[in-house]
């Protein structure tokens, strides 16, 4: 068959498309994925003054996503055109197009969900009686079943709007097939959450997959936008973040105004985290983007970027919102003129602290034995800058055999320090006189210099678990293995304690392989507690106290040093007199379960004694025994324990006292010293035997802040 020519070619006839077609077309422009789709709900839900949104998807959202809101609503005559095309109440005339202040304007977005997926939708104002159930097909109204009248159907329902979406692009094959995998699509959701919440820290989000207990995002409303960055972003970011604003000079024509939430130069990523809303709306702006970069490529190392929120509200006729059919990008005037002011303010604000930029590596790491780590690369692999993998125990320093047999030398940065005897933090401060070293157990070894000490000069007695055949209390010590973090348990479990940093601010530095962590010792300490009082529980020793003290005589002292009290429609005597009464009805299961022994007449003859060569602080004990009334749950067996056992490890933990007008100052250097003495030589030791540690200590209580190859190849580039 001949080809057909240009010159023997008849022109098509023009035909006018068919609706349907038409409509997916449009649809397809603005419903690129599940995402986006989100995005065009959440504006939605934002538009009506919600002030909770609530997320669920499966299978990224394709098989279902479903939006819940609280804000005020559809009314019911507005629901059978709520899906054709073109129709809001948010634009009238052209004219407001240059004044517009709401998300939505097109009315798009609802139309172009039901011509590729099937949408429902459950509505209710603060006028109505109950709820209206409405079902959308192509942009309009259709039955629920087949055989069912198409009208709107009233229900059940909460105030506000729930809007679900199911099998999303089952009429375009195409584009479903296009599509990435359900977690990546996921992730996608994930992210459009994220970015609202930050910008929208006033309004509670939550986003989950279907059926699962917990959501994957979730954050409280009224909060601000430093704290959501770092409950959606962690600590990593907020700890190192910049608060920068600029505003419109005398120059400019136009009123404008930047709230820039920024990365300083501590902080460095892979790619730039870049968040930009202009008048509220997420967008996006490559030419911005390159700007900020651009700012921070001279402070950052080279293929690091920054993070930067930037919230910009520019005078609604100046801003150009009709120019994407998703609205994810915008013009404005003097657009290069305040990218440039934006800049230049976050570039002042680096220069400030580029003076006191912390630089965040130790030197201790090095020499010593090499603990679980396998024999060092080879050259090569040095040169690529690739790191050890976890493998054997105990290695060599020095040296590693090769499957020959012939020995190759372990690389500098591969060397771990597992011996105190080498070095310790306390080493490098002034001797303190060995005579007046603290030896609170009547364990001779007590008395060895820091120099000489192992890392755990006393042996901990072994703590048996105690048999229990409670269902609470089973359920109890289940929990803690069911939250048990795996690589955080092994790394206190193998841990060598370096030095306390700070006393007063519980911070402890402890090392594990060749990485160094900060820990906070107390938070540590009381999760340590808790577990042994659970793990001996109707089978803890005792502390008796001689003489024994009036239990009314401690509640009133603590009573007395607490503000709070003062709050309350009680006198302070009858808080005592409740506390004494409840402590006495009860001093029968204290005895039993907690070893917590208290006479007939009052006195309290002894305490719990959770682990032997450690004496908690007695100062505390008036405190303890106050919050034993309103912080210990006596309704439920289960709570009853779980919140005794948490107040008595409070009280065990070590740290100031709670009472008022304590300083650090009223304590005298032997104090000091002792507890010091206590947390190194007798709580990090028993950490290593018996804490299983969950994984809420990661939040904020373990911090990794050096790994040993990283400082090499920081030094090497100096």
């Amino acid at each position: 068959m001949s080809k057909m020519t240009t010159e023997n070619a008849e022109p098509l006839p023009i035909k006018r498309l068919q609706e349907a077609l038409i409509n997916r077309i449009a649809a397809g422009e603005i419903i690129h994925r599940p995402a986006s789709a989100l995005k065009e709900l959440i504006e939605n839900c934002l538009d009506a003054g919600s002030t909770s949104i609530r997320i669920t998807s499966r299978e990224g959202g394709m098989k279902l996503l479903q939006i819940q809101d609280n804000g005020c609503g559809i009314r019911r005559a507005d629901l059978p055109i709520l899906a054709e095309r073109f129709t809001t109440s948010k634009l009238s005339t052209f004219s407001d197009l240059s004044r517009i202040a709401t998300y939505g304007f097109r009315g798009e977005a609802l139309a172009s969900i039901s011509h590729v997926a099937r949408l429902s939708v459950v509505t209710k104002t603060k006028s109505d009686s109950c709820a209206w159930r409405a079902v959308y097909a192509d942009g309009a109204l259709a039955p629920p079943k087949a055989g069912q009248s198409p009208d709107p159907k009233p229900c059940a329902g909460n105030d506000g709007t729930v809007i679900t979406i199911e099998d999303l692009f089952y009429n375009t094959p195409t584009r479903l097939a296009s599509l990435r995998s359900t977690a990546e699509e996921y992730s996608r959701i994930l992210d459009v959450v994220t970015k609202y919440a930050i910008h929208n820290p006033h309004v509670s989000f939550s986003c989950k997959k279907a059926g699962s207990t917990s959501p994957d995002v979730t954050t409280p409303s009224g909060s601000e936008v430093k704290q959501t960055i770092q409950l959606l972003y962690g600590h990593s970011i907020a700890n190192e973040l910049m608060h920068v604003t600029a505003q419109k000079s005398d120059v400019d024509l136009q009123p404008w105004e930047a709230d820039v939430f920024c990365s300083n130069a501590n902080y460095q990523a892979k790619k730039t985290i870049f968040l930009l809303f202009i008048n509220h709306r997420l967008v996006e702006c490559s030419r911005m983007k390159r700007a900020f970069e651009a700012v921070y490529s001279a402070i950052l190392p080279k293929g690091t970027f920054p993070f930067v929120y930037l919230s910009l509200i520019v005078d609604p006729s100046s801003v150009d919102v009709n120019v994407h059919p998703t609205k994810r990008e915008v013009h404005f005037l003097n657009e290069e003129v305040i990218t440039e002011r934006v800049c230049d303010a976050i570039q002042n604000e680096l220069g400030k602290q580029s003076h006191s930029r912390p630089f965040q590596y130790q030197t201790l790491l090095t020499g010593g034995m090499l603990s679980r780590e396998r024999p060092a690369p080879a050259a090569s692999a040095e040169d690529r800058g690739e790191g050890p993998s976890e493998g054997h125990d105990d290695a060599p320093a020095d040296s590693s055999t090769s499957k020959g047999g012939r020995a190759k030398k372990i690389a500098s940065q591969h060397k771990v320090r597992t011996s105190l005897t080498d070095r310790t933090l306390d080493s490098m401060f002034p001797v303190v006189n060995q005579a007046t070293q603290p030896s609170p157990s009547s364990d001779p070894r007590a008395h060895d210099s820091p120099a000489t000490q192992s890392p755990s000069p006393l042996k901990i007695r072994d703590i048996k678990e105690s048999e229990c055949y409670l269902t609470s209390v089973l359920n109890l010590r289940h929990a803690l293995i069911k939250v048990k973090h795996k690589q955080l348990t092994e790394i206190l479990e193998k841990h060598t304690f370096v030095g306390i940093v700070d006393l007063q601010r519980s911070l402890s530095l402890i090392q594990h392989s060749t990485k160094l962590y900060l820990v906070n010792n107390s938070a540590l300490s009381e999760e340590l507690f808790y577990q042994l009082g659970l793990r001996q529980f109707a089978d803890l020793s005792r502390m008796k106290l001689q003489p024994p003290p009036s239990l009314r005589s401690l509640l009133q002292i603590a009573v007395n040093a607490e503000p709070s009290v003062q709050q309350t429609k009680l006198t302070k005597d009858q808080i005592v007199d409740k506390i004494f009464g409840l402590l006495m009805s009860r001093r029968e299961m204290l005895a039993e379960y907690f070893s917590l022994h208290i006479s007939s007449s009052g006195a309290v003859e002894s305490l719990p004694l959770l682990l032997r060569d450690y004496t908690p602080n007695l100062d505390k004990l008036p405190h303890f025994l106050m919050r034993l009334g309103p912080q210990v749950d006596w309704t439920s067996e289960v709570e009853c324990f779980d919140t005794f056992l948490r107040e008595l490890a409070y009280f065990y933990t070590p740290g100031p006292l709670p009472l008022i007008g304590y300083q650090a100052t009223d304590v005298d250097e032997g104090q000091v010293k002792a507890e010091e003495w206590q947390i190194q030589h007798v709580i990090f030791p028993a950490m290593r035997r018996y804490l299983c540690a969950p994984q809420s200590l990661l939040d904020r209580d373990v911090i990794q802040i050096a790994n040993l190859p990283d400082l090499y190849r920081v030094f090497e580039r100096c």
